[in-house]
C-alpha cells in the first residue's frame, strides 16, 4: 500500500498564519533598523571628513576645509550639508575654494530623507595646527522623518576635536 506524504490543508492554514504574525513584527523593526542604519552610516561619513581634514592639516602643516559642495568640485556657500561636501587643501589660506586647489576626499548627496542642522555655517577650517577657527566651532545635528530621541549630534571644539552624541531630540 502506497502511503501519501504532504500537508493537510489545516497545516498549511496554521503555517501561514504563523509566518503572517511574525513578518507583521519583523517588518516594522526592518524598517527603524534601516533608517537607524542610515543616519549611522551618513553621520560617520562626516565624522571621518572632519577627522580627516584635520589630520591632513596637520600633517601638511597648511589650511584644510570641509564646505558644502553640491557637484564635488566646487564649495556651494549658499548650499546645505544634506547636499554633499568636500575636503579640499586651502593652498593659498583664503578660506574660500579658489581653482587649481586639491580636493582630497568628496562625499556625495546623503542618503533618504535625512537633513543636517548647523550652528556652523557651509564651511569648516582647520589651521595648521588641526585647530577649527571661531565659525567652525557649533555642532551639527542629524536627523530623519521621525521625531524623537533618533537624532545624532556632532560637535567641534576650538581645539578641532569632533565629539559625537547619540540620541539627540529632533
Amino acid at each position: 500500500m502506497k502511503k501519501n506524504s504532504g500537508f493537510t490543508l489545516l497545516e498549511l492554514l496554521i503555517t501561514g498564519a504563523v509566518i503572517s504574525i511574525v513578518m507583521a513584527i519583523a517588518i516594522p523593526s526592518m524598517t527603524t533598523f534601516t533608517q537607524n542604519d542610515r543616519l549611522t552610516t551618513n553621520i560617520n561619513s562626516l565624522i571621518g571628513s572632519l577627522a580627516y581634514a584635520r589630520s591632513e592639516a596637520l600633517k601638511r602643516s597648511q589650511q584644510v576645509s570641509v564646505c558644502v559642495s553640491s557637484d564635488a568640485a566646487t564649495c556651494n556657500l549658499a548650499g546645505s550639508w544634506e547636499d554633499g561636501w568636500i575636503v579640499y587643501i586651502d593652498a593659498d589660506g583664503s578660506s574660500t575654494f579658489s581653482a587649481g586647489e586639491e580636493i582630497l576626499r568628496a562625499q556625495q548627496t546623503l542618503d533618504g530623507s535625512n537633513t543636517f542642522t548647523s550652528t556652523i555655517g557651509t564651511q569648516v577650517i582647520y589651521d595648521y595646527r588641526g585647530f577649527v577657527d571661531a565659525a567652525s566651532v557649533g555642532s551639527f545635528q542629524l536627523c530623519d522623518a521621525r521625531t524623537g530621541p533618533y537624532g545624532k549630534t556632532v560637535r567641534i571644539s576650538t581645539t578641532g576635536r569632533v565629539r559625537f552624541e547619540d540620541d539627540a531630540a529632533c
